[in-house]
């Protein structure tokens, strides 16, 4: 079982820059998908972006392509999102969430099995 710790979150202006960290401990056996969500009060879970943990390949919501980047480092066990020309419709808590065999490729909140607590994210 995996543990995953958010942080990074908070308040800022529109076109600002946050950059959210995910730290992962313990093992998850056939770990395959590393992801950010975000869901708004009344709003369904949403699949911002995720990153392939064996063939680095990302995918990116079109709500966000060209703003975030997903990244690892292995060696810390983090995954980041950088989060750049926010807009206040970024404004939502964000989640980070570690899936298996297709969860990337299907990219549904019911595919990853492991969550942090969420970090909020407020664009004003």
């Amino acid at each position: 079982h995996v543990q995953l710790v958010e942080s990074g979150g908070g308040s800022v202006q529109a076109g600002g820059s946050l950059r959210l960290s995910c730290v992962a401990s313990g093992y998850y056996e056939g770990l395959h998908c590393m992801a950010w969500f975000r869901q708004g009060l009344g709003n369904k879970r949403e699949g911002v972006a995720m990153i392939d943990t064996s063939g680095h390949r990302t995918y990116y919501a079109d709500s966000v392509n060209g703003r975030f980047t997903v990244s690892q480092d292995n060696a810390k066990n983090t995954v980041h999102l950088q989060m750049n020309s926010l807009k206040p419709e970024d404004s939502s808590m964000y989640y980070c969430a570690a899936g298996g065999m297709g969860s990337c490729l299907f990219r549904k909140p019911s595919d990853f099995t492991c969550w942090g607590q969420g970090t909020q994210v407020t664009v004003s």
